[in-house]
Protein backbone atom coordinates (compact mmCIF):
# COMPACT_ATOMS: atom_id res chain seq x y z
CA UNK A 1 0.00 0.00 0.00
CA UNK A 2 1.01 3.67 -0.56
CA UNK A 3 2.98 5.56 2.35
CA UNK A 4 0.01 8.22 3.07
CA UNK A 5 2.06 11.64 4.82
CA UNK A 6 0.33 14.56 5.92
CA UNK A 7 2.13 17.69 6.67
CA UNK A 8 0.84 19.95 9.28
CA UNK A 9 2.71 23.59 9.15
CA UNK A 10 2.08 26.44 11.33
CA UNK A 11 3.82 29.01 13.73
CA UNK A 12 2.91 26.74 16.97
CA UNK A 13 3.84 29.99 19.38
CA UNK A 14 2.85 28.48 21.39
CA UNK A 15 1.51 25.04 20.09
CA UNK A 16 -1.93 24.47 21.92
CA UNK A 17 -4.59 21.51 21.99
CA UNK A 18 -5.92 22.25 19.49
CA UNK A 19 -3.64 21.84 16.79
CA UNK A 20 -3.06 18.15 18.63
CA UNK A 21 -6.55 17.61 18.43
CA UNK A 22 -6.55 18.69 14.30
CA UNK A 23 -3.71 16.85 14.01
CA UNK A 24 -5.35 13.35 14.93
CA UNK A 25 -8.22 14.26 12.92
CA UNK A 26 -6.55 14.63 9.84
CA UNK A 27 -4.53 11.22 10.72
CA UNK A 28 -7.62 9.37 11.73
CA UNK A 29 -10.57 10.94 8.78
CA UNK A 30 -7.64 10.21 6.10
CA UNK A 31 -6.01 7.05 7.23
CA UNK A 32 -2.37 8.97 7.29
CA UNK A 33 0.42 6.46 8.18
CA UNK A 34 2.13 9.70 10.09
CA UNK A 35 1.12 13.82 10.56
CA UNK A 36 4.63 15.67 10.63
CA UNK A 37 4.23 18.81 12.70
CA UNK A 38 6.34 21.71 10.45
CA UNK A 39 7.12 24.79 12.93
CA UNK A 40 7.10 28.28 10.69
CA UNK A 41 10.72 29.69 10.09
CA UNK A 42 9.68 33.10 8.52
CA UNK A 43 6.74 33.33 7.07
CA UNK A 44 5.49 35.61 4.77
CA UNK A 45 1.82 35.31 5.18
CA UNK A 46 1.54 36.09 8.90
CA UNK A 47 3.67 38.52 11.60
CA UNK A 48 7.12 36.74 12.95
CA UNK A 49 6.97 34.37 15.15
CA UNK A 50 7.50 36.09 18.72
CA UNK A 51 8.98 33.18 20.44
CA UNK A 52 12.85 31.78 18.99
CA UNK A 53 12.54 28.68 16.83
CA UNK A 54 14.47 26.45 18.96
CA UNK A 55 11.70 27.10 21.61
CA UNK A 56 8.81 26.96 19.19
CA UNK A 57 10.22 23.41 17.61
CA UNK A 58 10.96 21.80 21.47
CA UNK A 59 7.48 22.97 22.28
CA UNK A 60 5.79 20.86 19.87
CA UNK A 61 8.22 18.22 20.49
CA UNK A 62 7.08 18.28 24.02
CA UNK A 63 3.26 17.96 22.90
CA UNK A 64 3.40 15.28 20.40
CA UNK A 65 6.04 12.93 22.62
CA UNK A 66 2.73 10.47 23.90
CA UNK A 67 1.49 10.43 20.01
CA UNK A 68 3.30 7.69 17.76
CA UNK A 69 1.48 8.98 14.89
CA UNK A 70 2.92 12.67 15.17
CA UNK A 71 6.45 13.98 14.22
CA UNK A 72 8.08 17.08 14.17
CA UNK A 73 10.79 18.74 11.20
CA UNK A 74 12.91 21.70 11.41
CA UNK A 75 12.72 22.18 7.74
CA UNK A 76 11.60 25.45 7.73
CA UNK A 77 13.82 26.78 10.32
CA UNK A 78 16.91 25.61 8.71
CA UNK A 79 16.13 27.47 5.50
CA UNK A 80 17.08 31.18 5.07
CA UNK A 81 14.87 33.96 4.27
CA UNK A 82 11.02 33.16 3.51
CA UNK A 83 9.76 29.96 3.13
CA UNK A 84 7.17 28.95 0.87
CA UNK A 85 4.93 25.90 1.09
CA UNK A 86 5.66 24.90 -2.13
CA UNK A 87 8.83 24.39 -1.79
CA UNK A 88 8.75 22.65 1.69
CA UNK A 89 6.22 20.07 0.04
CA UNK A 90 8.96 19.51 -2.69
CA UNK A 91 11.26 18.94 0.05
CA UNK A 92 9.22 16.23 1.69
CA UNK A 93 8.63 14.91 -2.16
CA UNK A 94 12.04 13.95 -2.34
CA UNK A 95 12.08 12.32 0.92
CA UNK A 96 9.35 10.25 0.60
CA UNK A 97 8.54 10.15 -3.54
CA UNK A 98 6.52 7.08 -3.60
CA UNK A 99 4.12 8.76 -0.71
CA UNK A 100 0.92 10.25 -0.83
CA UNK A 101 1.19 13.66 0.74
CA UNK A 102 -1.56 15.74 2.03
CA UNK A 103 -1.33 19.56 3.26
CA UNK A 104 -3.00 20.57 6.29
CA UNK A 105 -4.71 24.11 6.09
CA UNK A 106 -7.23 25.72 7.54
CA UNK A 107 -10.54 27.36 5.51
CA UNK A 108 -9.31 30.80 5.72
CA UNK A 109 -5.94 29.74 4.01
CA UNK A 110 -7.65 27.86 1.35
CA UNK A 111 -9.73 31.13 0.55
CA UNK A 112 -6.13 32.91 -0.17
CA UNK A 113 -4.42 29.88 -1.96
CA UNK A 114 -4.53 31.71 -5.20
CA UNK A 115 -1.89 34.52 -3.73
CA UNK A 116 0.12 31.54 -2.85
CA UNK A 117 3.24 31.52 -4.45
CA UNK A 118 3.25 28.57 -7.42
CA UNK A 119 0.07 27.40 -5.83
CA UNK A 120 -0.74 25.39 -9.38
CA UNK A 121 2.30 23.17 -8.61
CA UNK A 122 2.13 23.08 -4.89
CA UNK A 123 -1.69 21.24 -5.61
CA UNK A 124 -0.33 19.05 -8.37
CA UNK A 125 2.76 17.97 -5.81
CA UNK A 126 0.48 17.30 -3.00
CA UNK A 127 -2.80 16.84 -1.83
CA UNK A 128 -4.90 19.82 0.44
CA UNK A 129 -6.86 19.05 3.43
CA UNK A 130 -8.65 21.82 4.77
CA UNK A 131 -9.86 22.61 8.21
CA UNK A 132 -12.99 24.88 9.30
CA UNK A 133 -12.32 28.01 10.30
CA UNK A 134 -14.99 30.38 11.78
CA UNK A 135 -17.54 31.05 9.37
CA UNK A 136 -15.09 30.87 6.38
CA UNK A 137 -16.58 28.46 3.33
CA UNK A 138 -15.83 27.42 -0.56
CA UNK A 139 -18.79 29.41 -1.68
CA UNK A 140 -16.24 32.45 -0.98
CA UNK A 141 -13.28 31.11 -3.06
CA UNK A 142 -11.20 33.29 -5.48
CA UNK A 143 -12.78 32.80 -9.01
CA UNK A 144 -8.97 31.85 -9.98
CA UNK A 145 -10.16 28.56 -8.12
CA UNK A 146 -13.32 27.71 -9.23
CA UNK A 147 -11.40 25.47 -11.79
CA UNK A 148 -9.02 23.23 -10.22
CA UNK A 149 -11.68 22.98 -6.99
CA UNK A 150 -14.20 20.69 -8.49
CA UNK A 151 -11.72 18.98 -9.72
CA UNK A 152 -9.77 18.53 -7.05
CA UNK A 153 -13.01 17.39 -5.28
CA UNK A 154 -14.38 14.86 -7.48
CA UNK A 155 -10.74 13.30 -7.84
CA UNK A 156 -10.64 12.69 -3.38
CA UNK A 157 -14.35 11.07 -4.43
CA UNK A 158 -13.01 8.70 -6.34
CA UNK A 159 -10.19 7.50 -3.87
CA UNK A 160 -7.39 6.69 -5.35
CA UNK A 161 -4.51 4.91 -3.69
CA UNK A 162 -1.84 6.66 -6.39
CA UNK A 163 0.95 8.92 -4.78
CA UNK A 164 -0.13 11.85 -6.86
CA UNK A 165 -1.69 15.11 -6.01
CA UNK A 166 -4.53 17.08 -7.02
CA UNK A 167 -6.98 16.14 -4.38
CA UNK A 168 -8.93 18.04 -2.12
CA UNK A 169 -11.00 16.72 1.61
CA UNK A 170 -12.85 19.02 3.69
CA UNK A 171 -12.20 17.39 7.51
CA UNK A 172 -14.97 16.69 9.72
CA UNK A 173 -13.64 17.96 12.63
CA UNK A 174 -15.46 20.60 14.38
CA UNK A 175 -13.19 23.24 15.17
CA UNK A 176 -11.46 23.66 18.55
CA UNK A 177 -12.29 27.02 20.05
CA UNK A 178 -8.54 27.79 20.83
CA UNK A 179 -5.90 30.09 19.47
CA UNK A 180 -2.04 31.02 20.77
CA UNK A 181 -2.63 34.76 20.60
CA UNK A 182 -5.13 34.37 23.43
CA UNK A 183 -2.38 31.81 25.22
CA UNK A 184 0.03 34.73 25.03
CA UNK A 185 -2.26 37.43 25.74
CA UNK A 186 -2.88 35.30 29.15
CA UNK A 187 0.51 34.58 29.95
CA UNK A 188 1.58 37.92 29.14
CA UNK A 189 -1.18 39.60 31.64
CA UNK A 190 0.74 37.49 34.52
CA UNK A 191 -1.82 34.80 34.57
CA UNK A 192 -0.02 31.42 35.66
CA UNK A 193 0.58 28.91 32.61
CA UNK A 194 -0.70 25.90 34.50
CA UNK A 195 -3.91 27.80 34.41
CA UNK A 196 -4.01 28.74 30.72
CA UNK A 197 -6.43 26.22 29.57
CA UNK A 198 -5.60 23.90 26.10
CA UNK A 199 -1.84 24.31 26.71
CA UNK A 200 -0.50 20.45 26.56
CA UNK A 201 0.89 19.99 30.46
CA UNK A 202 4.74 18.98 29.02
CA UNK A 203 4.02 22.72 26.62
CA UNK A 204 2.99 24.62 30.22
CA UNK A 205 6.56 22.92 31.95
CA UNK A 206 8.42 24.20 28.92
CA UNK A 207 6.96 27.75 28.92
CA UNK A 208 7.58 27.86 32.83
CA UNK A 209 10.94 26.53 32.74
CA UNK A 210 11.93 28.71 30.49
CA UNK A 211 9.97 31.81 31.50
CA UNK A 212 8.28 32.39 28.14
CA UNK A 213 5.55 34.95 27.09
CA UNK A 214 6.21 37.07 30.34
CA UNK A 215 6.60 40.40 29.63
Amino acid sequence: MTLKIGLFGGTFDPIHQGHVHMAQAFAAELALDSVILIPAGDPYHKEQPRTAAAHRLAMVEAAIAEHPQLAASDCDMVREGATYTVDTVQIFRQLFPQAQLWWLLGMDSLLQLHTWRHWQTLVRQANIAVAARGADSLNQVNPALHDWLPEALAKQAQQPEGNDGGRLYLLQAAPYAVSATAIRSALAAGTAVHEVADIPPPVAEYIARHGLYRP
